[in-house]
Parts: structure tokens; sequence; C-alpha cells
């Protein structure tokens, strides 16, 4: 499916977790509860669905479903990973691992998912605020989100690489 495609909406009751819309313009909406005990127990009993009882059944008449465009100024994470994905499809257009990999750009994804386990961790243990997360991660897709993926030993070497460069960003920001 092309990006152009895709489109992320900001759903702030958090009920509605996915909409898919078919080729006849239908939509099909994935609904639940905004309690993340689900998805722990849909986690821990696949392939099975548990019964949760503690989880209060979902009551639609409870609240309206509201939706709006993300904020991509304030929340830059969202149109780097979006920019990383459209790097590595460009890379993989035409192409299957058995072609030899992925061109420029195709080990974006892993640097931008390596850089926000990073920062993200930083954030957590108080040593960088909330928005220089976007920082540290554009910080490392400038400088390792632009090669080509042929192997796993890539993925692994340019996953490394971009934690070491996280690290480094990491320590910039503190």
């Amino acid at each position: 499916m092309p990006y152009d495609a895709v489109r992320v909406v900001v759903h702030a009751q958090s009920i509605v977790h996915s909409l898919v819309r078919f080729s006849d313009g239908a939509v099909l909406a994935h609904l639940g509860v905004p309690d993340m005990r689900t998805p722990i127990g849909y986690a821990l009993s696949w392939p099975g669905r548990a019964p949760l009882p503690m989880v209060a059944p979902l009551d639609l008449l409870a609240r309206e479903l509201t939706f709006a465009e993300p904020d991509t100024a304030t929340f830059r994470c969202l149109a780097l990973a979006r920019a990383a994905g459209e790097s590595a499809a460009r890379a993989w257009a035409g192409r299957s691992p058995g072609d030899g990999g992925g061109g420029a750009g195709a080990a974006a994804p892993i640097a931008l998912n390596a850089a926000n386990e990073v920062a993200v961790q930083a954030f957590l243990d108080g040593r960088i605020g909330f928005l220089a997360i976007a920082t540290v991660v554009e910080r490392v897709l400038e400088r390792c989100g632009d090669g080509p993926v042929a192997n796993l030993d890539d993925v692994f070497g340019c996953d490394a690489e971009a934690r070491r460069a996280a690290g480094e960003a990491v320590a910039v920001e503190l």
C-alpha cells in the first residue's frame, strides 16, 4: 500500500484502535475499551482470546468518538517515522530480499526504532525531556538512516550504530 493511502488521525478517547477503508468505501473499525489490560490479555492468551472479566464492557453511549489531525509540529516523531518508512519504501521499490536487499534509505526504520528506544529510556530515567526524544531520533536518522540493508548483519549493524549515535545525542541533550 502506498504511504499516501495511509492516514493517521488522533482519537483522544482511545476507543477506536484502527480503521480500515475498503475499495468499496466501507470502513471497518476495531473498537475496544481504553484499557491496556486488553492487549496484554491478547498477548498472554494468544492464539486464543481469554475472557477479561476485570475489564468493563465498552459502552458506546457513554462518550463521543472524535478524530483530529495529528500535531506533527509538537509530536515530531510521527513525521520522522513516516519519513523513515517512506525512505525504506523507496529503497525497496521493485526489490526483494533475494535481490540483494534494499538500497540507500532502507536502514531508516531500523535507525528510528533503535534511537527511539534509547531516547525513551533516557526520558524515563529523567536524563532528557519528553520533547528531546524527537531531537535525538532526528539526529540519529541524519547520521544512520540512509544506509542500505542487504541482510540481517546489516540490520544488527545499523541497530548497534544507531544506539551508539543515540547515546551520544542524549549526552548532548543533558
